[in-house]
């Protein structure tokens, strides 16, 4: 009979330790808290101390530290700091045994958990959950794992989708919310309403002015930073993305769209702008406006101008992108004479005046002589303004009357659904019944086609509604705009320019036609 001996293991098959080796575990804890509340401030300290005399009162175990995420979510191990500078430790061979509290505290995305455990496992790391009371060497702990975290990336699931809820119900309520630490302009008020800091709003005004005198997001920038204005952030730089923001948020006109983004994935709490995926709120008179809702609707309007200009918008000068050449339709563009004498001055001609075998033969003009015939052409329609008002509120009323329009895009719409209907059961017939596919190709193909006319035809007549409307929205703005402007200019204003004329075509003869924004034309030629 043949003899065995046991030669016993003399190498830890995880910790690849010798099994005799009396060394002490290198013992570190983990502390974790999902808010920055003064309540959670108070856990996290004390999980920090309760760890720290735990660890050290085992003589077994050599205290490392105690690493630390404070006030940041547990679904995603990906912006936790103290939690990676743990793991990178640990797999360095600093660290034998991780310390924490439960699963919840460690990861409640279970994929996270589990790839992190297996990774420290296979570097001999062993994890204990004091509250499941789970050691990750013992060979029930990752089936105990799985579950746990399963059951807290669900807890998860439950307060988000709960969250979501709680905050579309406040958005449905019209109540309103800002990030006020980078909000300029608001503070949150005692009633927990938007309450407005009128030093900050200041700086709001002032953009919103520079904007209407020419400035670009560039520009703006530069002079606040020269005059020593911190942004929002509390810095010294602005960014054109932030002056940008302001220009743009309805909240500075008192009024609030909410739900502009929505989370779509509750673990890596990823966000997308909302497109029409869920629902928005639109909520007028929320909280007290800075910007007066004309000027507001003014800087927007401008501000799709320049957009659409792209590199043509300079910034320079509010005449830029505004004067066009009578002969190619180009912009005119500042040039400086004399630039180092005393007789330095800016004139302006057309960018393509020298370019090409045809010149064009439209003249170079004087800042002066621009401005000078813009205040003669002001004076002029004010000078009407009865007949202009009423013929705005004429053309008005046309823009609105949609009744034959609505009737088309009615027709137009069942017309779509008829024919989407004679595909669906041309297919279940092709479907069902031997046929010529020859045949059913044709048929098939003509009421592709039918269908497409009809969506192509039905896209057309809505976009047609939209414009309308946009023109009608414009008119009753220049109609306001009218009323609010004197009566007679004596002196050039930016600002008049930018709100009130849409072009001037200068001609060969060097007259100007001024087309504002109501359609109304108006030549007139240097005195």
């Amino acid at each position: 009979m043949a003899k065995v001996t046991v030669i016993p293991p003399t190498i830890h098959p995880l910790t690849h330790l010798p099994s005799a080796a009396a060394g002490r575990r290198r013992v570190a804890g983990y502390a974790r808290v999902s808010t920055d509340s003064d309540e959670q401030a108070t856990s996290y300290e004390a999980q920090v101390d309760y760890y720290t005399r735990y660890i050290q009162s085992k003589p077994e175990w050599e205290f490392v530290r105690v690493y630390t995420d404070d006030g940041l979510s547990g679904c995603s191990t990906k912006r936790r700091q103290g939690f990676q500078e743990m793991v990178a430790d640990a797999l360095a061979g600093k660290i034998d045994l991780i310390v924490t509290k439960s699963v919840s505290r460690f990861a409640r995305n279970t994929v996270d958990s589990l790839v992190t455990i297996r990774q420290l496992k296979e570097r001999g790391v062993e994890c204990y959950f004091e509250k499941e009371s789970i050691w990750t060497f013992d060979s029930k702990g990752e089936l105990l794992i799985t579950i746990m975290s399963s059951l807290a990336q669900e807890e998860s699931r439950s307060i988000s989708e709960n969250i979501t809820w709680g905050q579309r119900k406040r958005f449905a309520d019209g109540k309103v919310s800002m990030p006020y630490k980078r909000f300029l302009g608001y503070e949150k008020g005692e009633d927990g309403l938007p309450a407005v800091v009128e030093e900050e709003a200041n700086v709001v005004r002032f953009i919103y002015r520079l904007f209407l005198e020419g400035k670009s997001s560039a520009g703006i920038c530069k002079c606040l930073e020269e005059l020593g204005i911190p942004a929002p952030g509390g810095g010294c730089k602005w960014s054109k993305t932030t002056v940008e923001s302001i220009l743009t948020n309805e909240k500075y006109k008192g009024d609030a769209l909410l739900q502009k983004k929505f989370t779509v994935d509750f673990l890596q709490k990823k966000t997308k702008v909302n497109e029409g995926e869920v629902p928005q709120y639109y909520v007028e008179g929320s909280h007290p406006g800075i910007i007066e809702p004309d000027e507001w609707d003014h800087v927007q309007s401008e501000y799709a101008r320049r957009k659409r200009l792209g590199r043509s918008y300079s910034g320079k000068s509010v005449l830029s992108a505004k004067l066009v050449c009578a002969d190619c339709g180009g912009f005119y563009g500042p040039k400086v004479w004399h630039s180092t004498d005393a007789y330095r001055r800016v004139v302006w001609h057309c960018n393509g005046k020298f370019k090409g075998e045809q010149r064009c033969g439209t003249p170079t003009l004087g800042t002066d002589a621009i401005q000078a015939m813009f205040i003669r052409a002001y004076n002029q329609l004010m000078g009407n303004l009865p007949q202009i008002i009423s013929d705005c509120e004429t053309m008005r009323k046309a823009l609105t009357d949609f009744a034959a329009l609505d009737a088309e895009i009615v027709h137009q719409t069942e017309e779509a659904q008829v024919v989407a209907g004679l595909v669906k059961a041309a297919v279940q017939e092709n479907a069902s019944t031997a046929q010529s596919q020859e045949e059913y190709m044709k048929k098939y193909d003509s009421l592709r086609r039918r269908y497409e006319d009809a969506s192509a035809e039905l896209e057309r007549l809505k976009a047609e509604r939209d414009a309308r409307q946009r023109q009608d929205k414009a008119m009753a703005l220049f109609i306001r705009t009218l009323k609010k402007q004197p009566e007679v200019l004596d002196k050039w204003d930016d600002t008049i320019w930018t709100v009130m004329v849409e072009k001037g075509i200068v001609h060969r003869d060097g007259r100007i036609t001024f087309i504002f924004y109501n359609g109304t034309e108006i030549t007139v030629g240097a005195e």
